[in-house]
């Protein structure tokens, strides 16, 4: 008998520490760590279980990315990385995530596409020192379905693909800059919007630009054939793409005022403290010339017109 209640006694010690570690990794508490994966039609994402171990940004993306791309042994849902899908390239620039992927990316159907993107851009954005991917193949860069190029990619391009948000649409008065006649001062012109609560106010502020001015309220600062490549903000910087358009001025304004119509709006606009501007993803940028890209901006009051009606 006592070697029968030996027995039992060890076989519930034993069940006790196996269950913890048998618990699906599926079962996400509130407020717990996590990626995403896919569910197992691999029709929408799944929040798995997942603790950052590392404290370098770089090596903490390609520990996830390695993550993502392990086959899954849990029946709740698939790994988001395609098992061939091999990451190449991974480095990061700045905050930006630079990954390239092989070619078998492109075997991916394209219904999944989108969810495998958002899959990897939510995940890695997690990580601290990590506030928007640059994905490519083979080194070329990813587009969308009309054939643009993907650019900057953040949380807030993907919000909708897994129901965490609801639209609606808000109206708010913005301050945008824009220059004066002789295009060497700033004039504030209040605008008020409406607009869908899933798009980023940074994002809208820069479009806006790109439109140029309502008549008689100032002259374009921009290039409107410049295409927003992205625009994101992480810890109080607001990071601006822009294509190559950017640089082919078409304004007759100082360079200076291109930059600080950018800058002042934002910081105006936004949470962002500072404004870091690239082209096709550079900083290491001279813009006419004259205006270094290399380092953040901030605002500055002194380009703009005092006593100007707006």
């Amino acid at each position: 008998m006592k070697k029968w209640k030996t027995i039992i006694g060890f076989g519930i010690l034993l069940c006790m520490l196996i269950l913890p570690s048998c618990s699906k990794k599926t079962d996400v508490k509130e407020d717990a760590p996590f990626i995403y994966g896919l569910n197992t039609e691999r029709t929408g994402l799944k929040k798995i279980n997942y603790k950052i171990q590392e404290k370098d940004p770089l090596k903490a993306a390609k520990a996830m990315l390695k993550e993502m791309n392990t086959p899954s042994t849990d029946i709740d849902y698939m790994n988001a990385i395609p098992k061939k899908v091999k990451v190449q390239k991974c480095e990061l620039e700045g905050q930006i995530l630079k990954i390239d992927f092989n070619d078998a990316y492109y075997d991916i159907p394209k219904l999944e596409e989108k969810l495998v993107q958002a899959a990897i851009v939510k995940s890695l954005v997690k990580i601290d020192g990590v506030s928007a991917l640059w994905m490519t193949v083979n080194g070329t860069e990813m587009t969308a379905s009309d054939g643009r190029p993907l650019g900057y990619l953040t949380d807030d391009d993907y919000v909708r693909n897994i129901g965490e948000s609801v639209s609606t649409y808000q109206t708010e008065t913005f301050t945008l800059y824009f220059a004066n006649d002789a295009g060497d001062r700033l004039i504030p012109c209040e605008y008020n919007v409406k607009y869908n609560s899933n798009t980023p106010k940074e994002k809208l502020i820069v479009e806006k630009l790109l439109n140029g001015p309502q008549k008689g309220k100032g002259k374009p600062t921009l290039n409107p054939d410049t295409v927003l490549l992205g625009v994101t903000i992480k810890d109080g910087i607001c990071y601006v793409n822009f294509d190559g358009q950017f640089l082919n001025a078409q304004v007759d304004v100082k360079p200076e005022i291109t930059i600080h119509s950018i800058v002042n709006s934002l910081i105006d606009g936004t949470v962002a403290s500072k404004v870091q501007i690239t082209v096709n993803g550079e900083k290491n940028v001279m813009y006419k010339q004259m205006v270094d890209l290399t380092k953040p901006f901030q605002r500055d009051n002194d380009w703009i017109m005092e006593d100007e009606p707006s």
